[in-house]
Order: structure tokens, then C-alpha cells, then sequence
């Protein structure tokens, strides 16, 4: 029976995703926006240099496509959601439309605002499951931004600081009453500036630090900023933010804060309304999180002082831009120094022996990327290693993983420098 399926499939005279692809391919010549189907219906949050594509029927997706949106879209669910709109004007087609005209995105789907999370619920939900291992439609998500609760000892202190290079924390914020970056108005987009000013502004002490608007940057400034590697994503064909609407009237009302110090961050109007970031050089964990949720505080104080709060639920946790990035979208990180696990990497080495830093940094929900990302050897050993999960635990939970998984990686890095052989070693995980 295998061998006459076999035979048979040459004899097809249709192939659906063959015959999709040469389809598309003499669309893309005329606007690659529209290659996948779709017109241009005068959406009224066009400018003159991006329009949006508006599906009247199911876009056709072709053997490119990779995102979830596209998996999860069926023509029914299409349909069924077509005609919705939030109030603030954000549609179906807004929502999927970077996804259709950029197909190798891993998500595929935006929302434009606060409604849409419950609005377009069916379609993101199930990408929320594929991503996340999360049940929106069941579980409810906790916060915990007390850094008191970390735990992290003085031994822990010194094996960081002697391992460890530098530690970053980061997050998006958002504030309630206005679009998200892909569903925007330029009127949005400067109150959520303003908003976001009065929060750098009101920073005392170690936060107190200068915002760079975007637009009025000198050459010096844009140089030093670059070096520093502050500057956030320039928007490209290839990245989210152009294909969902987020890049229009670019640069305006976006911009840069850091402390001092440089070692607290935030960029405005980019993907979302403010991605935080805490920084610094070496292993002290508990201070990097202070710090984050210092920040975050000070922005949820200037959305109360404006008469309104962060956009949050006790379902998605932290509302913003991807489903990717909900719940606390939390990423805390370290780049450190394992010279020994950088070994096992090299050629002459088992495939499973190349793996043992994922195995470990698995038990812990990490994941570890080399210098060329995953399952790769890392330049001067340096490997940097984060929380996979966002949602359906605390900020607190996800960091005291982090710390945990990481002491266990060092403890590991230092037996594997005495001699001790890997399969002693994979005994005991």
C-alpha cells in the first residue's frame, strides 16, 4: 500500500500549496503587501507612507508562512471575527495583517489596543498556548513585584560576581485609554509620551537620568547611544513593527531614557509604549530587580497621576503589543562566563554532551544561546541565559527560577573544571 500511495502522488495534477506559491509569486511583483490577497480600503489610521491591508476574505497563506497566527486562523474563526472592530477602530485585519505580509514571524498576530485582547480572544488564545503552555481561558495569572522576596545568599553573591559578567531585566509597560503602537494615532502616540516624560522626570536619586527624543538626536548623541547599545530596532521590512503599523510617523514622539549611571533604560513608542530595562555589570541579582521594579512603580504613579493605570488584567497579566510578550514579559538574563560547557560544544564532542547546558538550564525553564543562539559555542565563552516563561508565574517566581537554574549551572561549570566527567554528571540531574 506505501509503495502505490507513492505512485500515485506524481500523477496529482493540483498541488494546493504549490499551486499557492506560483500564484503568489506573480502577485509579489505588482505590491508585496497584497501578494497574499487583500486591498487597500482607506483604513483611517493611514498615513502617507504606510497603508493597511484589509482582508475582506481568508488571506492565502503560502508554504512561508511559519507564524501561529497562520496555523490558528481558520476560515471560520475568519469570519466569525471579520466584522468586529474595538472601539478605538482596530480590526481583524489590523490584527493579523504583519503576520500575512511577513510571513517567517513566529506570532504573526498584533493587538492595537486594550480591547482587542478580549475582542480577538479566539484567535489569540490559542497562539497564548502554543507559545506559552498558558489556558487564558481557564488560568489566571499572578504579579509580584516585591524584590524583598528574592532569595540570594552570600555564597550566591560571590559565585555570581566571579561568574557572572552582567545582568539585565527587562519589560514592557503600557498605559490604559490609549491604542498600542500598531493601532495608534499620532494624537496616542504624543500623550503616551507625555505620560512617560512626566514618569523620567519625577526620577530621584539613582534613576534620575536624561530622556533623548528620537527625532532631535545629534550625530554624537546617535553615535554614543549606538555604541552603548541603546538604540532600539530601526524598523525594517523583515520586523514586526513595520508590517503591523507600528512604524508610521517614525520617529516622532518616540525616544530613549537612561539613568546616570546607565543602568536603567527605557524606549518609548517602539513596540509597545515602554520596554524597561534594568541593568548592570556583574551578578548582583536582587539589586538589577529592585531597580525594575522601582521603574515599573514610577510608571504605574505617573498613569495615576494622568487619571488612568497600566494596562493589566488577572488573565494576560501585563497587556501589550504580542502575545508573545504578556503576562509580567519579563525577560531576566545573565551573560556568563562557562568556559568548560563551551567545550563540550566543540566538534569532537557527542551531540548529547553539546547538550547538557540545555538539559540542565531545561530544569529550570532557561534557556541558554550561544553566540550564534541555541545548541552553538559562545565567543570568550560568554553565554546568555534567560527565563523562557511569561506568564502564569510572578515576577519574583521567574527571577528566583533564574537565580536557582543558574547557581545549579555554575555549581555544574566548576565540577566539570575539576575533572568530573559529563556522564557522572548527567547521573545526578
Amino acid at each position: 500500500m506505501g509503495c502505490t500511495q507513492s505512485q500515485k502522488e506524481p500523477a496529482q495534477t493540483t498541488n494546493p500549496i504549490g499551486d499557492v506559491d506560483k500564484q503568489l509569486q506573480k502577485t509579489e511583483a505588482l505590491d508585496p503587501y497584497l501578494k497574499y490577497g487583500g486591498s487597500y480600503s482607506g483604513d483611517i489610521k493611514d498615513t502617507a507612507s504606510f497603508k493597511y491591508v484589509s482582508y475582506d476574505s481568508m488571506p492565502v497563506f503560502g508554504s512561508d508562512h511559519k507564524s501561529l497566527m497562520s496555523k490558528h486562523l481558520t476560515k471560520e474563526l475568519f469570519y466569525n471575527l471579520n466584522n468586529k472592530k474595538t472601539s478605538k477602530g482596530y480590526t481583524l485585519s489590523n490584527a493579523i495583517m504583519t503576520g500575512v505580509v511577513t510571513p517567517h514571524l513566529g506570532v504573526g498576530a498584533t493587538a492595537g489596543d486594550e480591547e482587542s485582547w478580549e475582542l480577538f480572544r479566539d484567535l489569540y488564545y490559542p497562539i497564548i498556548k502554543d507559545w506559552h503552555g498558558y489556558d487564558a481561558y481557564t488560568q489566571k495569572h499572578p504579579v509580584d513585584l516585591d524584590p524583598s522576596k528574592i532569595i540570594f545568599t552570600e555564597d550566591q553573591k560571590l559565585l555570581f560576581n566571579e561568574f557572572v559578567v552582567s545582568t539585565r531585566i527587562r519589560a514592557a509597560r503600557n498605559i490604559s485609554g490609549y491604542s498600542l503602537p500598531p493601532g495608534t494615532t499620532d494624537q496616542d502616540r504624543a500623550c503616551v509620551e507625555n505620560v512617560l516624560k512626566q514618569a523620567f522626570n519625577g526620577l530621584t536619586g539613582e534613576l534620575a537620568g536624561i530622556y533623548y527624543e528620537l527625532g532631535s538626536l545629534t550625530e554624537e548623541q546617535t553615535k554614543s547611544l549606538l555604541e552603548q547599545g541603546f538604540l532600539f530596532q530601526i524598523p525594517s521590512p523583515r520586523n514586526l513593527l513595520t508590517g503591523a503599523g507600528a512604524a508610521r510617523s517614525w520617529p516622532h514622539n518616540r525616544g530613549i531614557f537612561h539613568n546616570d549611571s546607565c543602568t536603567a533604560l527605557a524606549w518609548v513608542n517602539e513596540e509597545d509604549h515602554c520596554r524597561i530595562i534594568s541593568m548592570e555589570v556583574g551578578g548582583d541579582i536582587p539589586s538589577v530587580f529592585a531597580r525594575f521594579c522601582a521603574l515599573s512603580n514610577a510608571l504605574k504613579e505617573s498613569a495615576a497621576a494622568n487619571g488612568t493605570t497600566l494596562m493589566w488584567n488577572d488573565t494576560l497579566g501585563f497587556l501589550g503589543t504580542c502575545p508573545s510578550n504578556l503576562g509580567t514579559g519579563l525577560r531576566a538574563s545573565v551573560m556568563v562566563c562557562l568556559p568548560h560547557f563551551n567545550r563540550l560544544m566543540e566538534a569532537e564532542h557527542s551531540q548529547e554532551d553539546k547538550e547538557l547546558l540545555e538539559t540542565l538550564c531545561a530544569k529550570f525553564d532557561l534557556q541558554p544561546r550561544g553566540s550564534a543562539g541555541e545548541h552553538s559555542a559562545a565567543v570568550g565563552a560568554k553565554f546568555d541565559i534567560s527565563n523562557k516563561q511569561r506568564l502564569g508565574f510572578s515576577e519574583v517566581q521567574l527571577v528566583q527560577k533564574m537565580i536557582d537554574g543558574v547557581t545549579k549551572v555554575i555549581q555544574i561549570e566548576k565540577l566539570l573544571a575539576e575533572g568530573t566527567t559529563v556522564q557522572s554528571i548527567r547521573e545526578t540531574l
